[in-house]
C-alpha cells in the first residue's frame, strides 16, 4: 500500500496539522491502494498564506520567466510519464494503455497548447486604432484555489495550475480525494521544475472540508473547479459572501445527432466514445439521436460495438475499459440502468451487473437501451459510465429541439455528409462546444459549456485569460 501523508505547502513537503487518513480504494480489488491524510482548517490556512505572500513576486515577474518554468515542467512530465500513468491507472481504474496515452497525454497536450498560447498572449496591448494612449493590460487575478474531479486526473489538473502559472497567479490545489496519487506525483514535478516556493500548494482534502474552506476564504480571489453541478452550486453559493470570480466546468449530457448520410463508422465511433474511461466523461455523448431511415441499422451496428467491448483489469494491456471510480458511482449507474428497464427502454446489450468474466470491483457491462423516449430518466440524468440511449427522430427541427432539451449544455455532435446542414446544426444547438464527423477540438480551443454544465472556458489562449483580470489604462506614454 502507498502512504503519501504528506501536504505540499511554500516549496516544502509538510506533514499535515491533524492527521485524519483516508483510504484510497483500487476500483479494480476493492481493496485499498493508498491512504493519504485530509487537510483540516489550519491546512487550509497555512497553504493559502504561503500563496498570499508569493504572490507579488510572481504577479510581477517577467511572462518569459513563467513561460520558462512550465517548459521545465513539461520536460520532467515527459520523463516522469509512466510513473503517472501507473498512478492514474491504479487510482481510478484507467487501462493502462489509456492512461498514457489518454490520460497522461492529455496533461502533455494541455502544457504544450498553453505554452504555444503564451507566447503569443497580448499581456498588454492598445484598446484600438484611433484611442492613442489607451492600453489594456491582462494581470493576474491572485491567489486562488482549483478542485479537480478524479474522471481525468492530468487533464483537469492541467488545465486549471498551468494557466494559473502563466497568467501570474499563486495558488491551491484541492485534487479529488479519489484519486490523489497523480496529483502528489504532479507536485514533485513542479518542485523539481524548481517554483518559487508558495506559487504552488497542494492540500489533500474532500469537498466539504477543504473544498468548503477554500470556496469561502476571505484571501483566494477566483475558484476554478470541474465536478457535478450540484457541487458546482454549492461552491457558487459559498464563494459568493468574498465576491470571488468562480469558473466552473460541470456536468454533460451530450446528444450525437447521427443523420441517414453520415459516414459508415459514426455510429461505432459514437458508441465508443460513450464509453471511452468507462462512461465517465463529461462530454461524452451519452445521447444518440438517429435519422428513422437509418435507425433500425444504427441500432443493430450499437448493439455489435458494445458486445465487442472488452472489460477487464486496467492492469492488462490493449484496448478495452475498465471498472467505473468506486462503489457509490457503480451502485448509481446499476440504479440507472434499472430505471432504464423500468422505464420502457428496450435493452438491446449489456444491462445490470457485473460482466460475466469479473466477479469483484466496480465494473459495469457495456450498455445500449433503444427506443428510448426524451421523458426517461436516461435521457435527462447524467450516468457516468458505460450506458447508451438510442431514439429515432424524424426532422432535423425535432434532432434539434430534444438535444437542448436538457439543463446541461457542454458538448454535442454532428454526423452527417451534408456540409450546410452541419454549420446550421453547429450554430443551433444550445452548447459551449459541437464536434462533427469525428473531429476533434483544434489545439487551444476552449473546453467549457452553458446552463448546468458551467460556463467555465479552458485552454490555450481562454485558458490563461480565466486566470486574469482586465484592466483599462489611458495615458499610456508611447
Amino acid at each position: 500500500m502507498i502512504e503519501k501523508q504528506d501536504f505540499y505547502i511554500n516549496g516544502q513537503w509538510v506533514a499535515p496539522k491533524v492527521a485524519r487518513d483516508y483510504q484510497v480504494i483500487d476500483p479494480a480489488s476493492e481493496e485499498p491502494c493508498a491512504v493519504i491524510s485530509l487537510g483540516d482548517q489550519a491546512d487550509t490556512d497555512a497553504a493559502v498564506s504561503a500563496a498570499k505572500a508569493a504572490l507579488p513576486a510572481w504577479k510581477a515577474a517577467d511572462p518569459a520567466k513563467r513561460i520558462a518554468a512550465v517548459e521545465r515542467i513539461a520536460e520532467i512530465y515527459a520523463r516522469r510519464s509512466e510513473e503517472m500513468a501507473q498512478a492514474m491507472s491504479l487510482e481510478m481504474g484507467a487501462p493502462i494503455d489509456l492512461a498514457r496515452k489518454n490520460q497522461t497525454g492529455a496533461g502533455a497536450y494541455h502544457i504544450a497548447n498553453f505554452i504555444t498560447a503564451a507566447k503569443d498572449f497580448p499581456w498588454v496591448h492598445p484598446l484600438g486604432d484611433g484611442t492613442p494612449g489607451a492600453m489594456i493590460a491582462h494581470e493576474a487575478v491572485g491567489v486562488v484555489g482549483l478542485i479537480t474531479p478524479w474522471n481525468w486526473p492530468m487533464n483537469q489538473v492541467t488545465l486549471k495550475v498551468i494557466p494559473a502559472i502563466l497568467a501570474g497567479c499563486t495558488m491551491v490545489l484541492k485534487p479529488s480525494e479519489e484519486s490523489p496519487l497523480s496529483s502528489l506525483l504532479f507536485a514533485e514535478i513542479l518542485d523539481e521544475a524548481g517554483l518559487p516556493p508558495g506559487v504552488f500548494n497542494l492540500v489533500n482534502g474532500d469537498g466539504a472540508g477543504v473544498g468548503s474552506q477554500l470556496s469561502s476564504h476571505p484571501d483566494i480571489e477566483m475558484i476554478s473547479f470541474t465536478g457535478s453541478t450540484r457541487a458546482g452550486r454549492l461552491i457558487s453559493k459559498a464563494s459568493a459572501e468574498t465576491l470571488k470570480r468562480v469558473a466552473l466546468e460541470l456536468g454533460g449530457k451530450g446528444a450525437n445527432l447521427v443523420f441517414a448520410d453520415a459516414d459508415d463508422d459514426a455510429v461505432a465511433r459514437g458508441v465508443k466514445h460513450c464509453f471511452q474511461n468507462s462512461g465517465q466523461s463529461c462530454n461524452a455523448p451519452t445521447r444518440m439521436l438517429v435519422e428513422r431511415s437509418a435507425y433500425d441499422r444504427a441500432v443493430e451496428i450499437a448493439r455489435k460495438t458494445a458486445e465487442e467491448t472488452k472489460v477487464a483489469s486496467p492492469r492488462e494491456e490493449g484496448k478495452h475499459i475498465g471498472p467505473v471510480v468506486n462503489k457509490s458511482q457503480f451502485e448509481k449507474i446499476q440504479g440507472l440502468i434499472e430505471k432504464g428497464i423500468a422505464e420502457g427502454a428496450k435493452l438491446v446489450s449489456g444491462g445490470p451487473g457485473r460482466p460475466e468474466n469479473l466477479n469483484r470491483g466496480f465494473y459495469v457491462r457495456p450498455t445500449v437501451f433503444a427506443d428510448c423516449d426524451p421523458s426517461m430518466t436516461i435521457m435527462n440524468e447524467e450516468i457516468f459510465g458505460p450506458v447508451l440511449s438510442i431514439m429515432p427522430f424524424d426532422s432535423e427541427e425535432q434532432a434539434i429541439e430534444v438535444a437542448n432539451a436538457t439543463p446541461y449544455g457542454l458538448t454535442n455532435y454532428v454526423q452527417s455528409g451534408d456540409g450546410a446542414r452541419r454549420n446550421r446544426l453547429a450554430r443551433a444547438l444550445h452548447s459551449g462546444m459541437v464536434e462533427m464527423n469525428g473531429e476533434d477540438r483544434g489545439a487551444g480551443a476552449p473546453f467549457g459549456g452553458v446552463g448546468a454544465s458551467g460556463r467555465a472556458r479552458e485552454g490555450g489562449r481562454w485558458g490563461i485569460e480565466e486566470f486574469c483580470d482586465v484592466k483599462s489604462i489611458s495615458g499610456w506614454a508611447e
